[in-house]
Protein backbone atom coordinates (compact mmCIF):
# COMPACT_ATOMS: atom_id res chain seq x y z
CA UNK A 1 0.00 0.00 0.00
CA UNK A 2 1.36 3.40 -0.91
CA UNK A 3 1.45 6.16 1.64
CA UNK A 4 2.36 9.83 1.46
CA UNK A 5 5.95 10.94 1.64
CA UNK A 6 6.30 12.17 5.23
CA UNK A 7 8.18 15.40 5.76
CA UNK A 8 9.30 16.15 9.31
CA UNK A 9 9.26 19.90 9.95
CA UNK A 10 11.22 21.16 12.92
CA UNK A 11 13.25 24.08 14.20
CA UNK A 12 14.29 25.63 17.46
CA UNK A 13 12.11 28.12 19.33
CA UNK A 14 11.56 31.40 17.48
CA UNK A 15 12.80 30.13 14.12
CA UNK A 16 9.47 30.57 12.31
CA UNK A 17 8.38 26.95 12.11
CA UNK A 18 4.68 27.77 12.58
CA UNK A 19 4.87 30.30 9.75
CA UNK A 20 6.52 27.75 7.45
CA UNK A 21 3.97 25.07 8.44
CA UNK A 22 1.19 27.49 7.45
CA UNK A 23 2.93 28.01 4.09
CA UNK A 24 2.98 24.24 3.46
CA UNK A 25 -0.74 24.10 4.32
CA UNK A 26 -1.48 27.04 2.02
CA UNK A 27 0.12 25.05 -0.80
CA UNK A 28 -2.27 22.17 -0.14
CA UNK A 29 0.10 19.96 1.87
CA UNK A 30 -1.70 18.41 4.88
CA UNK A 31 0.07 19.37 8.11
CA UNK A 32 -0.09 17.44 11.38
CA UNK A 33 0.65 19.93 14.17
CA UNK A 34 1.89 17.95 17.20
CA UNK A 35 1.54 20.94 19.56
CA UNK A 36 -2.06 21.59 18.43
CA UNK A 37 -2.86 17.90 19.00
CA UNK A 38 -1.48 18.15 22.54
CA UNK A 39 -3.54 21.29 23.22
CA UNK A 40 -6.71 19.56 21.95
CA UNK A 41 -6.03 16.41 24.02
CA UNK A 42 -5.37 18.53 27.12
CA UNK A 43 -8.20 21.02 26.56
CA UNK A 44 -11.62 21.10 28.25
CA UNK A 45 -12.94 17.53 28.37
CA UNK A 46 -9.83 16.23 26.59
CA UNK A 47 -8.90 12.58 27.09
CA UNK A 48 -5.58 13.45 28.79
CA UNK A 49 -7.03 15.73 31.46
CA UNK A 50 -7.97 12.99 33.98
CA UNK A 51 -4.71 10.99 33.68
CA UNK A 52 -2.66 14.20 34.00
CA UNK A 53 -4.65 15.28 37.06
CA UNK A 54 -4.10 11.84 38.61
CA UNK A 55 -0.33 12.08 38.04
CA UNK A 56 0.00 15.81 38.78
CA UNK A 57 -2.71 16.87 41.29
CA UNK A 58 -3.82 20.47 40.83
CA UNK A 59 -2.52 20.73 37.25
CA UNK A 60 -6.00 20.82 35.67
CA UNK A 61 -9.24 22.75 35.98
CA UNK A 62 -12.48 23.31 34.04
CA UNK A 63 -10.36 24.73 31.19
CA UNK A 64 -8.41 21.44 30.95
CA UNK A 65 -4.73 21.26 31.73
CA UNK A 66 -3.45 24.48 33.23
CA UNK A 67 -0.12 24.73 31.45
CA UNK A 68 1.57 26.97 34.02
CA UNK A 69 0.51 24.76 36.94
CA UNK A 70 1.65 21.64 35.10
CA UNK A 71 4.87 23.37 34.01
CA UNK A 72 5.64 24.25 37.61
CA UNK A 73 5.43 20.54 38.51
CA UNK A 74 7.61 19.23 35.65
CA UNK A 75 10.02 22.11 34.93
CA UNK A 76 13.56 20.99 35.78
CA UNK A 77 12.38 17.54 36.95
CA UNK A 78 13.36 14.89 34.37
CA UNK A 79 11.42 12.11 36.16
CA UNK A 80 8.22 14.19 36.23
CA UNK A 81 8.69 15.13 32.58
CA UNK A 82 9.14 11.43 31.69
CA UNK A 83 5.86 10.61 33.54
CA UNK A 84 4.06 13.35 31.59
CA UNK A 85 5.49 12.15 28.27
CA UNK A 86 4.42 8.56 29.05
CA UNK A 87 0.85 9.88 29.33
CA UNK A 88 0.89 12.25 26.35
CA UNK A 89 3.05 10.56 23.70
CA UNK A 90 0.86 7.50 23.01
CA UNK A 91 -2.20 9.75 22.60
CA UNK A 92 -0.34 12.04 20.18
CA UNK A 93 0.92 8.99 18.24
CA UNK A 94 -2.68 7.77 17.87
CA UNK A 95 -3.73 11.20 16.54
CA UNK A 96 -0.80 11.15 14.09
CA UNK A 97 -1.83 7.67 12.89
CA UNK A 98 -5.40 8.84 12.32
CA UNK A 99 -4.09 11.88 10.40
CA UNK A 100 -2.01 9.60 8.14
CA UNK A 101 -5.03 7.39 7.42
CA UNK A 102 -7.14 10.45 6.62
CA UNK A 103 -4.52 11.74 4.14
CA UNK A 104 -3.37 8.37 2.76
CA UNK A 105 -3.93 9.55 -0.82
CA UNK A 106 -1.85 12.74 -0.53
CA UNK A 107 1.57 12.76 -2.22
CA UNK A 108 3.12 14.64 0.73
CA UNK A 109 2.22 15.28 4.35
CA UNK A 110 4.06 17.32 6.96
CA UNK A 111 4.56 16.31 10.58
CA UNK A 112 5.20 19.59 12.42
CA UNK A 113 7.17 18.31 15.43
CA UNK A 114 9.08 20.91 17.47
CA UNK A 115 11.29 18.35 19.26
CA UNK A 116 11.79 16.04 16.27
CA UNK A 117 15.48 15.34 16.97
CA UNK A 118 15.24 15.64 20.75
CA UNK A 119 12.53 12.95 21.04
CA UNK A 120 13.62 10.58 18.27
CA UNK A 121 10.90 11.62 15.83
CA UNK A 122 13.29 11.65 12.85
CA UNK A 123 12.72 7.88 12.61
CA UNK A 124 9.04 8.56 11.80
CA UNK A 125 9.69 10.64 8.68
CA UNK A 126 11.16 10.24 5.20
CA UNK A 127 12.86 13.64 5.08
CA UNK A 128 13.58 16.40 7.56
CA UNK A 129 13.07 20.11 6.90
CA UNK A 130 14.69 22.41 9.45
CA UNK A 131 13.52 26.01 9.77
CA UNK A 132 16.38 28.30 10.77
CA UNK A 133 17.26 31.96 11.20
CA UNK A 134 20.32 33.81 12.52
CA UNK A 135 20.70 33.63 16.32
CA UNK A 136 20.07 37.36 16.81
CA UNK A 137 16.80 37.15 14.82
CA UNK A 138 15.73 34.12 16.87
CA UNK A 139 16.53 35.87 20.15
CA UNK A 140 14.63 39.05 19.20
CA UNK A 141 11.54 37.02 18.20
CA UNK A 142 11.53 34.93 21.38
CA UNK A 143 12.25 37.74 23.86
CA UNK A 144 9.33 39.71 22.33
CA UNK A 145 6.89 36.95 23.41
CA UNK A 146 4.65 37.61 26.39
CA UNK A 147 6.02 36.14 29.61
CA UNK A 148 9.43 35.31 28.12
CA UNK A 149 12.59 36.25 29.98
CA UNK A 150 16.25 35.90 28.98
CA UNK A 151 16.65 33.16 31.64
CA UNK A 152 13.64 31.21 30.38
CA UNK A 153 14.93 31.51 26.80
CA UNK A 154 18.39 30.29 27.86
CA UNK A 155 16.84 27.30 29.64
CA UNK A 156 14.76 26.38 26.57
CA UNK A 157 17.86 26.55 24.35
CA UNK A 158 19.72 24.15 26.67
CA UNK A 159 16.91 21.58 26.22
CA UNK A 160 16.95 21.82 22.41
CA UNK A 161 19.43 20.34 19.95
CA UNK A 162 21.56 23.33 18.79
CA UNK A 163 20.43 24.96 15.55
CA UNK A 164 23.76 24.22 13.81
CA UNK A 165 23.36 20.52 14.57
CA UNK A 166 19.75 20.53 13.36
CA UNK A 167 20.82 22.14 10.08
CA UNK A 168 23.62 19.57 9.70
CA UNK A 169 21.15 16.70 10.20
CA UNK A 170 18.47 18.16 7.91
CA UNK A 171 17.68 17.06 4.38
CA UNK A 172 16.49 20.60 3.63
CA UNK A 173 16.86 23.95 5.43
CA UNK A 174 14.39 26.83 5.09
CA UNK A 175 15.96 30.18 6.01
CA UNK A 176 13.46 32.44 7.77
CA UNK A 177 15.95 35.20 8.43
CA UNK A 178 14.84 36.67 5.08
CA UNK A 179 11.63 38.39 4.01
CA UNK A 180 8.34 36.49 4.20
CA UNK A 181 8.16 36.56 0.40
CA UNK A 182 11.61 34.93 0.12
CA UNK A 183 10.68 32.29 2.69
CA UNK A 184 7.40 31.62 0.85
CA UNK A 185 9.30 31.22 -2.45
CA UNK A 186 11.73 28.78 -0.81
CA UNK A 187 8.84 26.72 0.59
CA UNK A 188 7.04 26.67 -2.78
CA UNK A 189 10.26 25.58 -4.51
CA UNK A 190 10.85 22.83 -1.96
CA UNK A 191 7.28 21.53 -2.29
CA UNK A 192 7.59 21.31 -6.08
CA UNK A 193 10.91 19.42 -5.73
CA UNK A 194 9.46 17.05 -3.11
CA UNK A 195 6.41 16.34 -5.27
CA UNK A 196 8.70 15.37 -8.16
Amino acid sequence: MTRPRIIGLTGSIGMGKSTVAAMFAAHGVPVFDADAAVRRLQGPGGPLVAPIEAAFPGATGPEGVRREALGAQVFGDPAALARLEAIAHPAVAAERGAFLLEHAGAPLVVFDIPLLFEKGGAALVDEVVVVSAPAEVQRARVIARAGMTPDKFAHILVLQVPDAEKRARADHVIDTGTSLAETEAAVADLISRLRR
